[in-house]
């Protein structure tokens, strides 16, 4: 009934649809692990999937797949696994029924093989585990709380319109962060898209977080280039300093500014984005606070918020330090060429000067030369005149010789004047033509 579809189309169609999250009913358990993995890492990591697939009898994911799910039967119990790729990490899901008597005495990630997850290829940025309950009395939630959080200040909130409750120290146990999700009423679909966005709020958090070492590295060398872009500022607005040595510096600080750009733009942007994505997920989780007990969103502004702006501050000033060195190269560039223009009009006024002095010469030389060839033509007269004479002509030299001076000093004259028309008329032709 159509024309034929675009080559994209049946691909974005299944885009909006890709890496849904898993149906769990409580009680059930989980792990997270999210992985910071190098393109050239990539291969092996897929490799070691399949490998795991192989091992337990299970169709492993296609080539160039970017996520795969299936349910595995391993010698520890049955689990469930989502792999996920996404732009500079990975994730990975195990999911597991039951909690076991004692709150995360078994983990969802401890039913793997032995040694499987630890030769995943890539850095760990964060790991959660979770467990999903049933709704406990208080007095056993409580408890339950105590032993999973310790003395820590515990995070919480209603979630979900009330259909669930979420806990949570954002705090590492054993190299792990933990949730504990109180399931109310939650079907097994909010379940799992719950678990899901508790999962991304920690994995983005970090990963927004590994901007902060670098802001906190760029701080004194900033300071340091705004004090010294200060100095050189001032020294272009007075006047002071060798150009060249204050263009030389601001090279340098020029140089710095785009070197420390560089090396954190893609950083510092990656973080204003997981920042977006971490608050995005906590307003999906609507929460309701419980009595005395801080919300997550309460706790990312109070404590994420503010680092995440120290990055952009950074980032900020950055940005800002690289126009500030635009526009001092740009006045010291105004400066030198005043300066240049001044030189310029001296070494104009000394061309004409000597200009000048050259066409007074040439005219004195001139006016030796008229003399010069007068004498020479009056000679050329008076001999042959003497030679008339000789011939029996009754000519006189010296009168001859009188006379051909004015004449001769009269036709020099006016061969000059002529030839000097015709050299300024070729010059008016060749200022009309430019």
């Amino acid at each position: 009934m159509f024309p034929p579809d675009h080559a994209l189309r049946a691909p974005l169609a299944d885009e909006v649809h890709a890496r849904p999250p898993e149906a769990i009913q409580a009680p059930a358990r989980a792990s997270y692990v999210a992985l910071l993995v190098e393109p050239d890492q990539r291969g092996r990591e897929l490799a070691h999937i399949t490998a795991l697939c192989d091992r337990l009898n299970i169709d492993p994911p296609a080539l160039g797949v970017s996520h795969f799910r299936a349910a595995f039967h391993s010698p520890g119990g049955e689990f469930r696994l989502k792999w996920e790729r996404h732009g500079e990490f990975s994730g990975l899901t195990i999911v597991a029924d039951g909690v076991g008597e004692t709150p995360f005495q078994t983990v969802a990630a401890a039913l793997l093989p032995d040694g499987w997850l630890a030769g995943l290829p890539g850095a760990t940025v964060a790991a959660v585990h979770a467990m999903l309950l049933s709704a406990p009395e208080e007095d056993h939630l409580s408890e339950l709380l105590d032993h999973a959080f310790g003395s820590n200040t515990v995070i919480g909130a209603e979630i979900a319109e009330g259909a669930a409750r979420v806990f949570t120290d954002f705090r590492l146990h054993d190299g792990c962060s933990r949730f504990v999700l109180v399931d109310r009423s939650l079907t097994a679909r909010q379940a799992g898209r719950t678990l899901q966005r508790l999962f991304e709020i920690e994995a983005y958090r970090m990963l927004a977080l590994l901007a902060l070492p670098i802001a906190r590295r760029q701080s004194p060398r900033i300071v340091e280039i705004e004090t010294a872009l200060a100095t050189l500022t001032d020294g272009i607005a007075r006047g002071q300093g060798d150009d060249e040595q204050l263009l030389h510096e601001l090279t340098r600080l020029a140089a710095e500014v785009e070197s420390g750009l560089s090396a954190s733009s893609f950083r510092f942007g990656a973080c204003r984005a997981y920042f977006g994505l971490v608050m995005r997920r906590i307003g999906e989780l609507r929460e309701k606070r419980l009595p005395g007990v801080p919300t997550i969103d309460e706790f990312m502004s109070r404590r994420f918020t503010p680092a995440v702006d120290t990055c952009t501050t950074v980032s900020q000033r950055l940005h800002d330090l690289s126009e500030r060195v635009a526009q001092a190269s740009s006045l010291l560039s105004t400066r030198v060429d005043i300066t240049r223009q001044r030189q310029n009009r001296s070494l104009l006024a000394s061309m004409d000067r000597r200009a000048k002095l050259q066409l007074r010469l040439q005219q004195t030389v001139e006016g030796l030369s008229v003399a010069a060839i007068c004498y020479y033509v009056a000679g050329l007269v008076g001999y042959l005149a003497k030679a008339f004479k000789a011939g029996g002509l009754r000519v006189d030299p010296d009168l001859v010789t009188g006379i051909a001076i004015p004449v001769a000093a009269a036709a020099v004259l006016l061969a000059v004047r002529r030839a000097r028309r015709r050299i300024a008329a070729g010059e008016r032709q060749t200022s009309e033509v430019h």
